[in-house]
């Protein structure tokens, strides 16, 4: 166990950090996938600049790598336009 305060500190904080990053990165998977599970093309138009945005924000943040999000974002446009 730690033995200096700041440390103790360190490690609520990491915690802390760690519950909020896994919260959003799940809800972001879990609209990546309705999204990809969406066939009705003017709703999924419609759904995507959220999801986007989602995505960027992680990839803003560290949660996930840039190119991941890009990756992601592309596969999911080119879904969309498929429809």
């Amino acid at each position: 166990m730690a033995n200096h305060k700041s440390a103790l500190k360190r490690i609520r904080q990491s915690e802390k950090r760690r519950v909020h990053n896994k919260y959003y990165h799940k809800t972001t998977r879990n609209a990546v996938r309705r999204l990809r599970e969406n066939n009705d093309k003017a709703d999924a138009a419609a759904f995507l600049p959220q999801v986007v945005a989602m995505l960027d924000k992680l990839a803003k943040r560290n949660i996930i790598h840039k190119n991941k999000a890009s990756n992601l974002k592309s596969s999911l446009m080119k879904h969309v336009a498929a429809l």
